[in-house]
C-alpha cells in the first residue's frame, strides 16, 4: 500500500459534469444521489444517461492514486474514464473498451466492469477504495484501503488521453444507498 500511496493526488469533483440528480458537497469532495433533477445549463461536459461525476483533475502521463470511502452504501461504481467518453449518449457498459476502467459494487457483489465481466471476492466491510493508476505502464490497480489488500488489477491498458477519476454514487434506492461517496485525503500507512 505505502508504495502506490505516495502516489497520491489531491483531486476534486467537476460540478459541470455531474448529472442533475447529483448533489456535490461545496468542497468538491463528496457526491450522492439527490432524486430530483435539478435544471442545469446544457453544457456539453455534463453526463446525462449515467450518474457519473468526472474529478477537475485530469492525468495523461506518470502515477496517480486517490482514496474514496464507500462505507454504508449498498450501490456504487468507481475508477477511470478516458476524456472522451460519452457524456450525453446510453452505452452497453462501462467498460475499458468505452474507456471506462471500473470497480462496481451492488448489494453482495464486486466486480470490473469488464467484457465479460470479473467477478470478485468480497471482503467483509469494504469502507475504502484506492485507485492507482500507472499510464505509461498501461495499469489500473484497485485497493481495499482498511484491510490493506489488493482487489484487482487491469493490465495491458493502452492510454492515448487523459484520464479523470470518476466516481458514481448510483441511485439512492429509496433512502437504501443515500451515504456519499467521499473523496478521502491520502494518509500514508506504516
Amino acid at each position: 500500500m505505502k508504495r502506490v500511496q505516495q502516489y497520491g493526488v489531491e483531486v476534486t469533483l467537476d460540478p459541470d459534469t455531474a448529472h442533475p440528480k447529483l448533489i456535490l458537497s461545496d468542497d468538491g469532495k463528496q457526491v450522492h444521489h439527490g432524486g430530483v433533477g435539478k435544471k442545469l445549463p446544457d453544457n456539453p461536459k455534463r453526463f446525462t444517461q449515467y450518474l457519473d461525476v468526472l474529478t477537475r483533475q485530469s492525468f495523461s502521463s506518470g502515477r496517480f492514486y486517490f482514496e474514496v470511502q464507500v462505507k454504508d452504501k449498498t450501490l456504487w461504481a468507481l475508477g477511470v474514464a478516458r476524456e472522451s467518453v460519452s457524456r450525453k449518449d446510453a452505452i452497453t457498459s462501462h467498460t475499458p473498451e468505452n474507456g471506462y476502467w471500473f470497480l462496481h459494487f451492488k448489494g453482495d457483489k464486486l466486480s470490473f466492469n469488464d467484457s465479460p465481466s470479473v467477478r470478485l471476492p468480497v471482503r467483509a466491510e469494504l469502507q475504502k477504495v484506492g485507485v492507482f493508476v500507472d499510464y505509461d505502464a498501461g495499469l489500473v490497480s484497485f485497493y481495499d484501503v482498511e484491510a490493506r489488500a489488493h482487489i484487482y488489477s487491469a493490465t495491458g491498458c493502452t492510454f492515448s488521453e487523459p484520464l479523470y477519476p470518476i466516481l458514481c454514487p448510483c441511485s439512492h434506492d429509496g433512502g437504501k444507498n443515500s451515504t456519499p461517496l467521499i473523496i478521502s485525503p491520502v494518509n500514508q500507512t506504516d
